[in-house]
């Protein structure tokens, strides 16, 4: 509950950067709720209808929104970063990937950051322990084989209690971030057989992520959006003089991806790209230089 209790260390970012700017893409597509996957329910959660009911059969409605982000939102969102060169982190879903070789490739080429997302976009919190290591195990070991390279960081989003000590068994996971609590990363502690081993925690970000345009009480439109990335922005650009610190923006496919709301992450693009004293990176970039400048037991 403390944290660091008003006195947070001195991120030291690249080039005495005041902020460190970073954007996840969630790839959710194909990895959903659905009986075609093999679930007893269509898919309830982040979609344009609120609050959907949960059948046991296919929603027509529910897949094709699902299916607007992997035919048309994710390209748009691509094409934007790669038209300006950004970095770009993917929380990548296993088995969405499997189902579309076509982001994969767009992926490896382009070279962005990848996150585990999990196996598949479901709840965890009520999944035996024993099924939860296995989809972990499963999701590693192929999103591995797909990418054709090692990944070092997880997001499970849905997860449950057991979630963060079940990377104890994965040793090369560097970080994790499940979880909203700070604006700079920290570590804490996992059990392993051999004892305590530090473990690092990126934070992430439930406000400053297009998923609120799927509630009720949220974004209603696209300049609201921009509104809050700005401020955002702004309150931390400038506690950064004295005591920088991290920006993480959440995106989705199916969300961001329309032409209405875009045009908020172009505008934000803009406003960003005249600071010359940020750091816009990835998540694992953060990851290695907290544990190069702020290693375990040092802070």
């Amino acid at each position: 509950m403390a944290g660091y209790a008003g006195k947070p260390p001195h991120a030291n970012w690249p080039n005495n950067a005041k902020l460190a700017v970073q954007f996840v893409l969630n790839f959710e597509e194909g990895g959903e709720n659905c009986i075609l996957h093999g679930d007893t329910h269509s898919e309830t959660f982040l979609s344009e209808i609120a609050g959907a009911e949960a059948y046991p059969d296919r929603h027509m409605s529910i897949e094709s929104l699902y299916e607007y982000g992997s035919r048309s939102g994710v390209w748009r969102i691509f094409n934007e970063f790669e038209k300006r060169q950004l970095p770009l982190t993917i929380f990548a879903i296993t088995t969405a990937l499997e189902r579309n070789p076509a982001v994969t490739q767009a992926i490896i080429d382009n070279g962005y950051d990848v996150v585990c997302h999990g196996l598949k976009w479901i709840h965890h919190q009520h999944m035996p322990v024993e099924e939860e290591r296995e989809h972990m195990a499963q999701a590693l070991t192929r999103i591995e084989s797909l990418l054709g390279k090692q990944v070092v960081g997880w997001y499970t989003g849905r997860d449950s209690k057991h979630t963060r000590q079940l990377l104890a068994e994965h040793p090369s996971i560097l970080f994790d971030s499940d979880y909203y609590g700070d604006d700079l990363p920290f570590w804490t502690t996992l059990d392993t057989p051999s004892g305590e081993k530090p473990h690092l925690v990126v934070p992430y970000t439930l406000d400053v992520n297009d998923m609120r345009f799927s509630s009720p009480f949220g974004f209603s439109h696209g300049e609201e959006f921009f509104q809050y990335l700005k401020d955002t922005f702004d309150c931390l650009y400038e506690e950064g003089e004295t005591s920088p610190k991290m920006m993480s923006i959440g995106m989705h496919c199916r969300i961001l991806g329309k032409p209405g709301r875009i045009q908020a992450l172009k505008k934000f693009l803009d406003y960003i790209s005249g600071f010359d004293d940020i750091w816009v990176t990835t998540r694992t970039d953060i990851a290695k230089h907290w544990i190069a400048h702020h290693p375990a037991g040092g802070q």
